[in-house]
């Protein structure tokens, strides 16, 4: 069994939903990210999302877009980030850990090596913001054939039929985008997000991943009562760019976030 699916059964037998911190790799500093990565999943993380930096971050608002900007004054390529990821497995051999990104760097790579590199260094899952299943196929195939899920977009807008379309494709969990917008979007409506939910698991068996808009305790806990997962990106990076010069304080005021929302989910 996979990470992810031990993991989301897991948490189903403790009746409990899965929290998915994301940072992006590299920010503020690269010595950072391993040391957060593990702090997190001590603070109640239950995968972790991992983003890849990128130049021009389409779907992320502006707080992400800094993080990848500081991130890429390192240099932090996609090897540097596989190379953390394996660097975390020395320690974790069971968190789950989801890459976020782009396809340009991938295509760089190229999809074998791509594959294989992220299956020898431990990652679990694949988020490609600009890669619509119709262009997928390449990818999945390289991706299956080395265990790892690749995990698609669906978002408020999404008809019935291209909900069908990317259920059908999808591994490890589908992640629902709640806001028409970008990361770091505020006026979440939790009835929306309820309701298209529900439309969304009348497709698929597989978790159902809610993120952009959540922000803080609440709104996790009340995501929660709906989706299988909550995915939480800008309110942590927010914590990253605001105590850059502080490791130690980056890992206090994220894992205080943390472990809030940990708290909060599971009162449900």
């Amino acid at each position: 069994m996979s990470r992810l699916k031990q993991a989301f059964a897991n948490l189903k037998s403790q009746q409990k939903k899965a929290l998915i911190p994301f940072i992006t790799a590299g920010d503020p500093q690269p010595s950072v990210t391993v040391n957060l990565m593990h702090d997190m999943v001590k603070a109640g993380a239950s995968i972790l999302e991992l983003g890849v930096p990128f130049s021009d971050p389409m779907a992320e608002g502006p707080v992400i877009q800094a993080a990848c900007e500081r991130a890429l004054l390192h240099n932090v390529s996609l090897t540097d980030v596989l190379a953390m990821v394996s660097e975390f497995r020395q320690q974790d051999n069971e968190t789950p850990v989801v890459l976020m990104g782009y396809l340009n760097p991938v295509e760089v790579m190229g999809y074998r090596v791509f594959a294989e590199a992220a299956k020898a260094a431990g990652a679990d899952g694949v988020i490609l913001v600009d890669l619509p299943p119709e262009e997928g196929e390449d990818l999945v195939v390289e991706l299956k054939a080395n265990e790892i899920d690749m995990i698609f977009l669906l978002a408020p807008t999404s008809t019935d039929e291209r909900i069908k379309l990317i259920c059908d494709m999808a591994s490890g969990f589908v992640y629902y985008v709640s806001l028409k917008g970008v990361t770091g979007a505020a006026n979440l409506d939790v009835d929306s997000v309820v309701d298209k939910v529900q439309q969304i698991r009348r497709h698929t068996d597989i978790p159902v991943g809610v993120g952009f808009g959540i922000r803080d305790a609440e709104t996790a806990k009340q995501v929660a009562g709906a989706a299988d997962a909550v995915v939480v990106g800008s309110a942590i990076v927010k914590h990253v760019a605001e105590n850059a010069s502080d490791p130690q304080k980056i890992s206090a005021e994220v894992c205080g976030l943390i472990s809030s929302m940990r708290t909060a989910m599971d009162e449900i």
